[in-house]
C-alpha cells in the first residue's frame, strides 16, 4: 500500500514539475494564471496566492491524475490583455514547450545522480563511458520459472539471485546452459539469495533425452527450467553528466521506435500487441514494485525515464497535449487562418477523449496482465 502511494505521489510530481514549467513561463511572458492545481477538479481544498505578478488559485483536487494549469484566455483567438491567446506567437512557443523543459531537466538531474550512485542497466549496449565505468554489483537473477519444472519443483521463485550450483559459482546467464547441461539428469544443489537470505535446493535437472526431444516441439525446455535474468550496476564519476545525456538520447529513441511499433500493429489490426508495449499505472505500480527490491538506483531510473516519457508524449503532435496544442496553433498560423475558439475546443476535445480510451484501455490490458 505504501508503495502505491509512493508511485502516484512520484507520479503526480513529475506531472506538476511539469505544469510548474508552464506556470513560471506564462507569468514571465505576461499571461496570468488563473489557478495552478495538483489532480483533477472537483477541488477540495482553495487557497487564493497573492502575488506581484498577478493573483491565482492553487488548489487539491480530487482525481489524483496529476496536476494543471489554467491560463487566462487560452484560446487562440482570445485577444484580452493577459490572456494565453494575446500572447506573442514566440511567448506562447515558450510557455507550451516549458513544461517539456522541466520534464527533460528532470530526467538529466536524475540520470546524473544515478550514474554518481550506480547506474542499473536496463537494455542491451546501454550508453556508458567505458574509460570511467566501474561495475558495482552484478547478479544473476531468475525472471521466469517454467510451470512444473525443475525449479518450479525445487520451490525456485522469481527474483531470486542465483549463486553457485554444485558449489561452481554462476557468474552469469551465458553459462549456466553450459552448466546444466553437463549435469543433465543428475540431482544437484543449487545456491541461491532470496530476501537477503542464503538458500539451497536439491534440484533433478530434466535428462538430454527429454530436452533435445522437446526442442523439435512448439514448447521447448531447458534443464533447470527457468529464465536468467543479469542485473548490472555501473558507476561513473567525471562522466556521469555525460552518461545522462547519452541515455536520454538512446532512451527517446528506442521510446519512438517502440511507439512506431504499437502504431505499425494497430494498422495491422494487432491492437494485443500494441497494448503489450505500453504501460499504464497499474503497470508503472508494479515496475516499481519489483523494482524496489533491486535497489533505489532502479526506482530513480525508472522515475527518470518516466519524466523522459512525459517529455517525449508532450512533444508529439497530440491533440490535447502540448505538442498538438503547439502544432495547431502553427498550422493555422501557417495558412494564415484564424484559429477560433469552436475548432480549437472540437481538436482537442477530440484528443483528450482519444487519449482517455486510451488510458482506460491500458489500464484494463494492466490489470488482466497482473492480476
Amino acid at each position: 500500500m505504501l508503495l502505491l502511494i509512493a508511485g502516484l505521489v512520484m507520479f503526480i510530481g513529475l506531472v506538476v514539475v511539469h505544469e510548474f514549467g508552464h506556470f513560471i513561463m506564462a507569468r514571465r511572458n505576461g499571461v496570468e494564471v488563473e489557478e495552478f492545481g495538483i489532480g483533477f477538479p472537483p477541488a477540495f481544498w482553495r487557497k487564493r496566492v497573492k502575488s506581484d505578478k498577478g493573483d491565482f488559485d492553487f488548489t487539491l483536487n480530487v482525481l489524483p491524475l496529476g496536476g494543471f494549469v489554467k491560463l487566462k484566455g487560452e484560446n487562440d483567438a482570445d485577444t484580452a490583455k493577459g490572456s494565453f491567446g494575446a500572447a506573442s506567437l514566440l511567448a506562447k512557443i515558450k510557455i507550451m514547450v516549458a513544461g517539456v523543459a522541466m520534464n527533460l531537466i528532470t530526467a538529466f538531474v536524475l540520470l546524473t545522480i544515478v550514474a554518481l550512485l550506480g547506474m542499473p542497466k536496463l537494455v542491451d549496449n546501454q550508453f556508458t563511458v567505458p574509460s570511467d565505468t566501474r561495475v558495482m554489483k552484478q547478479q544473476l537473477l531468475v525472471a521466469y520459472v517454467e510451470p512444473n519444472s525443475p525449479a518450479s519443483n525445487a520451490g525456485i521463485q522469481t527474483k531470486d539471485q542465483l549463486l553457485s550450483l554444485n558449489d561452481q559459482p554462476i557468474d552469469n546467464a551465458a553459462e549456466l546452459p553450459d552448466m546444466t547441461e553437463q549435469l543433465a539428469g543428475q540431482k544437484v544443489n543449487l545456491t541461491y539469495i532470496r530476501n537477503g537470505q542464503e538458500h539451497n535446493a536439491l534440484v533433478q535437472l530434466r535428462s538430454q533425452e527429454v530436452v533435445e526431444t522437446s526442442r523439435e516441439s512448439d514448447s521447448p525446455k531447458g534443464y533447470l527450467g527457468i529464465g536468467p535474468s543479469e542485473y548490472l550496476v555501473q558507476r561513473s564519476t567525471w562522466s556521469a553528466p555525460i552518461v545522462a545525456i547519452g541515455l536520454i538520447k538512446q532512451f527517446t529513441q528506442l521510446t519512438l521506435q517502440g511507439l512506431g511499433s504499437a502504431i505499425g500493429h494497430i494498422f495491422q489490426g494487432e491492437g494485443g500487441k500494441a497494448t503489450e508495449q505500453v504501460a499504464g499505472p497499474v503497470g508503472i505500480f508494479f515496475v516499481l514494485k519489483d523494482g524496489s527490491m533491486l535497489g533505489y538506483q532502479f526506482v530513480l531510473l525508472i522515475i527518470a525515464v518516466i519524466s523522459l516519457t512525459l517529455a517525449i508524449m508532450n512533444v508529439l503532435p497530440i491533440p490535447a497535449l502540448d505538442g498538438g496544442r503547439l502544432f495547431v496553433t502553427l498550422l493555422f498560423r501557417a495558412m494564415r487562418r484564424t484559429l477560433s475558439k469552436k475548432t480549437e475546443d472540437i481538436i482537442h476535445g477530440v484528443g483528450f477523449a482519444a487519449l482517455m480510451i486510451l488510458f482506460l484501455l491500458i489500464t484494463v490490458v494492466d490489470v488482466r496482465r497482473f492480476f
